[in-house]
C-alpha cells in the first residue's frame, strides 16, 4: 500500500482523525474515502437505487393505525444513510424502511 501524503504539499506528516487526515505541515484536512458499503435485503441480496421490493411480514407503523401487510411492493426505493436504509412510497405513502424486512422483486 502505497504511503498516504497530502494532497496539497505532498507530505507524509499526517494525523488520521475518525472521518479526515490532518497534514501538519500546512494543516490541510480533507476527507477519508470510505468503501461505499451494501444494503441488503432480509435474504442477503444486495439492493439499488431503484429496485423494487417487497414486504416480508406485517409491519405495523409507528404513530398510525395502519399496516404494511406481507407481499406489499414498493415503488423504485431510494438508498439513504441512517438506521432506515430504505425511502419508497408503499400504498401511496412515503415511509422509511429497514433493509431487512423486505425482500427484492426479481
Amino acid at each position: 500500500m502505497p504511503e498516504l501524503s497530502c494532497p496539497l504539499c505532498e507530505m507524509t506528516e499526517l494525523l488520521e482523525h475518525e472521518h479526515k487526515y490532518e497534514c501538519l505541515v500546512c494543516g490541510h484536512e480533507w476527507e477519508k474515502e470510505e468503501a461505499e458499503r451494501a444494503v441488503k435485503d432480509a435474504y442477503g441480496n444486495v439492493l439499488a437505487n431503484g429496485d423494487v421490493v417487497a414486504m416480508i411480514k406485517d409491519l405495523k407503523l409507528k404513530g398510525s393505525s395502519q399496516v404494511l401487510k406481507s407481499g406489499t411492493k414498493s415503488k423504485a426505493i431510494r438508498l439513504v444513510e441512517g438506521d432506515h436504509e430504505i425511502d419508497c412510497k408503499m400504498d401511496g405513502m412515503a415511509i422509511a424502511l429497514k433493509a431487512c424486512f423486505v425482500k427484492k422483486v426479481m
